[in-house]
């Protein structure tokens, strides 16, 4: 599926954006991050699954029941991430993969490597802080 990339393979700012190797790329990136998440969400399933000690004594118990809590909330988190790789795929699929959804234009690819998800270009993202920082301030 898909086309044939280098394994060095890096997007540059010498192609036409979004190309196809360049989908290609951020295609791959994604589905090889939300298996990733996949593969350590069933690792964290198994390990809690096998953790049914009970601890005679109440601080253990206690900090046994805190990690437990704090893994759940992890996975929680990775659940909603996979909902955003879900999205930046559907993205990829329609077209609209690497534009900003506020002003339309490209986002960097610098960006949309270091965070493949993002909708948002760096300048519209810090307008969109900024205005979250003023609504939560007041």
């Amino acid at each position: 599926m898909g086309i044939m990339l280098p394994t060095d393979y890096r997007p540059s700012d010498d192609e036409p954006f979004m190309n196809e190797r360049q989908r290609e790329y951020f295609r791959r990136k994604l589905k090889d991050w939300k298996e990733e998440i996949r593969r350590e969400s069933r690792e964290t399933v198994a390990s809690l699954q096998e953790e049914t000690v009970q601890h005679a004594d109440l601080a253990d118990r206690a900090t046994s029941e805190s990690d437990r809590a704090l893994e759940l909330k992890s996975r929680d988190r990775q659940r909603k991430l996979i909902a955003k790789i879900d999205a930046a795929l559907r993205r990829i699929d329609d077209g609209t993969y690497g534009f900003c959804e506020d002003t339309g234009e490209p986002i960097s690819l610098r960006r949309l490597d270091a965070r493949p998800i993002a909708t948002l270009s760096i300048e519209a993202q810090e307008r969109h802080e900024r205005r979250e920082k003023v609504y939560r301030d007041e």
